[in-house]
């Protein structure tokens, strides 16, 4: 009996001793180790990818994607865009359907269906009929067949902060109009804001939407101040 309290309390012991020792290691050492290296090496990944303005304010996260609308109306339960900005896409449910995240962190994923849903396509088709109306400016009609699929399909979480240089550059020419700008300086922003694909071959080129917006709200203000 006293043999087996013995070993009992030993094993005992040695299971808290390694519970203790397992638990400072992978729950204290290792994490604050691993965050000492991130921060070191690569702050800004560390730190959420944040983007600033203003003099240093943090305005988000070049990660995840911004949805630049009109303030609600009474009666209204649907925002509209707000057409001076360059918009991303669809903020997943294709606007005002399904899942519908709004960029919104706490909810994210995919419409789950299929290409051929009969839904799904009435959706793409009322997407695509507004990108056309909305971006069709005098004298430069946006035809369906320009419509690039990112711009009337979410991304597969429907926080995708990116956009195709074709869907960006379809939006140009109403940018610029409703800014008063030149539609071949608006273009121009748009090419110095166009990354390339990863180590040259990763991914597809893209058009981070928020720091385009930053750098048209940028080049807005003096024009707006003359």
């Amino acid at each position: 009996m006293n043999t087996s309290l013995t070993n009992g309390a030993r094993l005992f012991a040695a299971g808290l001793r390694a519970l203790l020792v397992l638990t400072v290691v992978t729950g204290i050492v290792y994490p604050l180790v691993v965050t000492g290296i991130a921060q070191g090496l690569f702050p800004g990944r560390a730190n959420g990818s944040e983007v600033t303005a203003d003099g240093g304010k943090v305005v988000g996260s070049s990660l995840i994607g911004q949805a630049y609308n009109l303030p609600l109306r009474d009666g209204q339960e649907t925002p509209q865009p707000d057409l001076k900005w360059f918009q991303g896409r669809p903020q997943n449910g294709l606007g005002t359907n399904s899942v519908n995240t709004r960029y919104d962190l706490i909810l994210s994923g995919a419409t789950n269906r299929s290409a051929d849903d009969t839904e799904l396509l009435g959706w793409v088709k009322g997407a695509k009929a507004a990108v056309v109306k909305d971006n069709s400016v005098p004298g430069h009609p946006v035809r369906p067949e320009d419509v690039p699929a990112d711009a009337v399909t979410s991304s597969g979480s429907g926080l995708d902060p990116d956009i195709s240089p074709q869907y960006a550059d379809l939006q140009v020419r109403r940018v610029a109009e409703k800014n008063g700008l030149p539609a071949g300086r608006v273009q121009r922003l748009v090419d110095e804001h166009t990354s390339s694909r990863t180590l040259g071959f990763i991914g597809e080129p893209r058009v981070n939407v928020l720091e385009l917006n930053i750098a048209l709200r940028d080049l807005v203000a003096p024009a707006a101040g003359r």
